[in-house]
């Protein structure tokens, strides 16, 4: 059984460099320790926090400071991060097969969430360590 995912929850990018906490709003009235997320709590700025620095080039803000250092490099190709503003799009995947919360499938720890740049958002910590969920 996978863990239900609630507010503060620690989440991580494949092409970010730090973690980020998940924010839950209580709108959807369901509860566990924390108010508790299902698979459309993936808007940024919102649910999905920066992750620090982006790494990947096919975010045009990477692009364009690793063009600034290679330039600045002489034309040595020179990898620049810039700052993580995720573009999420989608719901999480798959989310629970049995449990829903405000009539969408409840959000459980071994759920991804995919960013429009390429990088995958996954759960590292679900918030709570209380109740489990398919």
């Amino acid at each position: 059984m996978s863990m239900q995912v609630c507010m503060g929850a620690m989440l991580k990018c494949s092409f970010g460099l730090a973690p980020s906490a998940f924010v839950v709003t209580p709108e959807k009235g369901v509860v566990t320790t924390t108010p508790a997320a299902n698979i459309m709590d993936q808007v940024p700025m919102k649910n999905i926090m920066p992750f620090g620095m982006c790494t990947t080039q096919s975010n045009p803000a990477v692009a364009a400071a690793t063009s600034a250092a290679t330039a600045a490099a002489s034309g040595v190709y020179t990898p620049a991060p810039a700052p993580c503003l995720p573009a999420t799009t989608s719901p999480w995947v798959p989310g629970s097969p049995t449990m829903r919360i405000a009539g969408q499938p409840a959000l459980n720890d071994t759920s991804i969430l995919q960013c429009a740049y390429g990088g995958v958002i996954s759960v590292i910590s679900p918030g709570q360590f209380q109740v489990q969920i398919p």
